[in-house]
């Protein structure tokens, strides 16, 4: 009777009466027995309940996990690698049966039933190459990727064609190698899902996801449940995303996004996303258009997202991308460097807080249509933000506004209410050390036809009997968006609420201080500050001078004691991931 009352507490109290630890492994283990043992994690997955974990021993499991229980906050189900395992989840099979084509070349095929995408457009924009790109199939040579062809006549060494009217699969290895109808070398991605996980307060460790026949837009990994924990995991070489996360207190933590063809994550409505300690690396391989979804991240309609103390390296395309009515979402502690297109680019969305960044070294490369989007931070049409105490230095441009007349729909609106007009405004940029970017060091990228850039003194344009009541004159009306109500008319600078101050500004002969307006309208390239602050009426209590530290190259950005980043607050708080901050004596340039 006392046992059974203990058990019925703690059935109240929300506790597992008694945990259990499960295995998966794909060879028998004789020490345990067969009801708490398992050869596929998806087999596991049926069994665990709030508490338990499954213990995944080493191998490559070959096979679409779907979790549908859930935890509980104090109790979550735990997936995790086994001590010292190594454990791979894989899209990709052996395929046997290969035989020789007809012909000289070396050309193989095998059966091939898999459809993953129907139609013929697979991407956007529907032109030849992401028609091409689009499709999700990809098959490995010894780890080695083969590229994809439309036609067996464009066949060449070290490319596969996916023959959908006889459906087989035909290689050409790269080394112009045979073969063999059971060779174990080749493998063709087979799946388009790893792990669906719609529980609830999971947690997982230690696995690598890879060689998902995933489609654009669409992760390989989905995160779906409120609660879920993923830490220590690697996700890499999928076809289009990684990882998805679409529901709200998850957390990724120590984790690496990597080799992906579109992006590392992907991330809807993921509201107080915790992405910690992990690294985004190299994504976009496939060259998905930039304009559209492709690179690192991307984040929609999120609120209160956080990256910290992460690696943002090398994307091919923004590092972290905030697109359409994120709501105060902040970056701090983090190195983002040597991405192509801006480090951070926060785009119509709400309340960014960047702060204590190293930002080096993004923006080079010359994307078309990536105006404003080149820089260590760009604002597009997003109120409300703090950008403050981050090192934005190397980069094409350091930091950038880019402003057309924009709408986004908002988080809580319902089914039928209309997307809102947003634009820059309200906005401080405080404490930052903005130098040796190339082309500027702060670049106002206004597309807008009523000079909303400018102080009301300084604008020229009119049109009807809209007066702004100064002597510049008359102002022009901002474009209206069919259905929604467009920005506020009047608009000047002053209105804006833009704030630049005390930042440090250090640019070499040849590299722009402070540009306002774009190329192909009005603008003015400043080389001295004080007509920033005489005109403009910013960059208050902003300075320039040289901004010494260690070592550009090996990112050792100690400064000398009596740097003027440390006696005006401009310099990161805290540590940043392989970075060396701090005060340096004997400091070379």
């Amino acid at each position: 009777m006392k046992q059974f009352l203990c058990i019925v507490a703690a059935l109240i109290a929300g506790v597992p009466a008694a945990a259990t630890v499960y295995h998966v492994s794909s060879t028998p283990l004789p020490s345990l027995p067969a009801s708490r043992q398992f050869r596929h994690v998806a087999e596991a997955a049926k069994s665990a309940n709030p508490g338990d974990t499954v213990l995944i021993h080493t191998g490559i499991y070959r096979e679409p996990i779907l979790l549908t229980r859930s935890g509980t906050p104090a109790h979550p189900i735990r997936f995790e690698a086994a001590p010292a395992a190594n454990v791979t989840i894989t899209g990709a099979d052996t395929l046997q049966g290969w035989t020789h084509e007809p012909g000289l070349e070396r050309i193989y095929s095998v059966a091939w039933p898999y459809q993953f995408i129907g139609g013929p457009l697979h991407a956007h924009p529907d032109d030849d190459y992401h028609i091409l790109i689009g499709r999700a199939e990809q098959v490995f040579v010894r780890g080695y990727g083969l590229n994809p062809v439309l036609r067996r006549d464009q066949m060449s060494r070290g490319t596969f064609f996916v023959d959908e009217a006889a459906k087989r699969l035909l290689i050409w290895r790269a080394d112009n190698g045979e073969v063999a109808p059971d060779d174990a070398t080749v493998e063709a991605s087979t799946r388009s899902v790893l792990w669906d996980c719609t529980g609830a307060y999971i947690t997982l460790r230690g696995v690598r996801f890879r060689y998902a026949a995933n489609a654009a837009q669409q992760p390989a990994v989905r995160f779906a449940g409120r609660g879920d924990v993923v830490e220590d995991c690697i996700f890499e070489r999928t076809n289009a995303e990684g990882a998805g996360f679409q529901a709200p207190d998850q957390v990724a933590r120590r984790c690496s996004f990597q080799d992906n063809g579109q992006m590392g994550i992907g991330i809807n409505r993921a509201h107080r996303l915790l992405v910690t300690d992990c690294l985004i690396r190299n994504n976009n391989t496939k060259g998905f258009d930039r304009g559209w979804e492709a690179g690192g991240e991307k984040t929609v309609l999120s609120r209160g997202v956080v990256y910290a103390n992460c690696r943002v390296l090398s994307n091919r395309g923004a590092g972290l991308w905030f697109d359409i009515g994120n709501e105060n979402c902040e970056v701090h502690n983090c190195l983002i460097a040597d991405n192509e297109d801006a480090g951070i680019f926060y785009e119509i969305s709400y309340g960014l807080h960047a702060h204590d960044n190293v930002i080096v070294g993004n923006g080079f490369a010359n994307t078309p249509g990536a105006w404003g989007a080149a820089a260590g931070i760009c604002l597009s049409s997003s109120p409300g933000a703090v950008i403050e105490r981050n090192l934005l230095v190397g980069n094409k441009e350091g930091f950038d506004f880019r402003e057309q007349d924009r709408t986004t729909p908002r988080i809580d609106a319902g089914p039928d209410e209309k997307e809102v007009s947003v634009w820059n405004h309200d906005e401080t940029i405080r404490h930052n050390v903005i130098a040796d970017n190339r082309d500027a060091q702060t670049w106002g990228w206004f597309d807008n036809h009523d000079e909303r850039h400018w102080p009301a003194l300084m604008q020229t344009k009119r049109i009807g009997k809209e007066s702004n009541g100064t002597a510049g004159g008359e102002i022009a009306r901002p474009l209206q968006v069919a259905g929604n109500t467009g920005p506020p008319t009047n608009l000047n600078l002053e209105k804006l609420k833009i704030t630049f101050t005390t930042n440090i500004y250090d640019a070499p002969d040849g590299q722009g201080i402070f540009h306002w307006g774009t190329d192909w309208g009005r603008h003015q390239y400043y080389v001295d500050l004080g007509k920033v602050q005489h005109q403009l009426g910013l960059e208050q209590g902003s300075i320039v001078v040289p901004f010494a530290f260690a070592d550009y190259l090996t990112r050792d950005f100690r400064v000398p004691a009596t740097s003027p980043a440390l006696k005006m607050d401009c310099y990161p708080r805290g540590s940043v991931p392989d970075v060396r901050l701090g005060i340096l004596t004997g400091v070379k340039r």
